[in-house]
């Protein structure tokens, strides 16, 4: 008898302990592409591609600008006034928009650093 009472305290303190640790599919969700929307504390840093350019990888980043021509794929050619760099937007990231290369976007995305040369991998397209 004690045998089992003794597996049963264990087993409960183990899920107890397993379901403390549960934080859910939201608790990284990055702001930028939080649907759930909701109060964001402080000014956003809009950085430029004069500055990505000597970021780190998997930095996440603001840029304001233009998008100017299509490269294939999923692959643009972005430009803010200190130059251009590559972005990659999924189809998802437009949510519906549709922005011409006069249209001004603001995009929030992560630094994609590779050997030979810096992208953005957008997650969110903002038509401003």
């Amino acid at each position: 008898m004690k045998k089992i009472l003794t597996s049963v305290v264990v087993a409960v303190l183990a899920i107890g302990t397993a379901a403390a640790d549960f934080q859910g599919p939201d608790s990284a969700a990055p702001v930028a592409t939080n649907a759930k929307g909701g109060f964001v504390s402080g000014a956003e840093t809009i950085v430029t591609v004069k500055q990505v350019n000597e970021m780190r990888d998997d930095v996440p980043v603001i840029i304001k600008g233009h998008i100017v021509q299509r490269m294939g794929g999923e692959k643009y050619l972005f430009e803010d006034a200190t130059g251009s760099i590559t972005v990659e937007i999924d189809d998802e990231d437009w949510r519906g928009q549709t922005v011409r290369p006069e249209d001004t976007v603001k995009l929030y995305g992560e630094v994609d650093r590779g050997i030979f040369k810096t992208e953005i991998d957008i997650d969110y397209v903002e038509k401003m």
